[in-house]
């Protein structure tokens, strides 16, 4: 990946500096696309220990198998008696009709821009802003990408660049300016960090 001449960069930022020395955000699962669209659409408005819970009961009643064909075979209820809400198991469905009808992998997305893959994205019923970046970090592994739609990011900002006081938008934007081309790899940071504090 891009992380050597990433830090070179994020070390230009003092605060930045420190978390670049405390923590290693690289230690995700890989998944494979499909896998991570449905991890990115379980995890939507949950905490991060619901939404584990909830996707290790999925992935149960799934066989471990996260496949289109496995998520549009398999019935409704073991997929609610998972914890999945009836639009969540909607959504999962429609995320796995648009993988079987065009090419949502790296390589068939890897000529469009993030703002394209956004659009294309969420064009899928259940698949918002938030979802499509995740999809831009965690899949495509975009180098600059800041989903100020999350959360624990913008708590992880005000938290760290903000003293605890609440920021705008605009503000964390400002923020963030210095790690490009990589706020990608800055705001694995802020999660490492917000997600110690916990």
């Amino acid at each position: 990946m891009f992380t050597d001449e990433a830090h070179d960069v994020l070390r230009n930022d003092p605060v930045m500096a420190e978390l670049v020395e405390t923590y290693d955000p690289y230690t995700e699962t890989e998944w494979d696309e499909f896998e991570r669209l449905c991890v990115s659409i379980i995890n939507q408005q949950l905490s991060t220990a619901s939404a584990n819970a909830i996707r290790e009961r999925v992935y149960g009643v799934l066989g471990d198998e996260i496949t289109p064909d496995r998520v549009l075979s398999t019935a409704d209820q073991p997929l609610l008696d998972a914890g999945l809400s009836g639009t969540k198991v909607e959504y999962l469905r429609n995320a796995a009709r648009a993988f079987d009808e065009n090419d949502l992998t790296r390589s068939g997305l890897a000529d469009h821009s993030n703002d394209e893959v956004v659009d294309t994205l969420t064009e899928i019923k259940g698949i918002g802003e938030w979802t499509a970046e995740m999809y831009l970090l965690f899949v495509l592994e975009r180098p600059d990408v800041l989903p100020l739609g999350d959360l624990a990011i913008r708590n992880g900002i005000q938290q760290l660049y903000g003293d605890g006081e609440k920021m705008t938008r605009a503000e964390m934007r400002t923020v963030a300016d210095p790690w490009r081309p990589y706020r990608s790899v800055g705001t694995r940071y802020i999660w490492a960090a917000y997600e110690d504090a916990d």
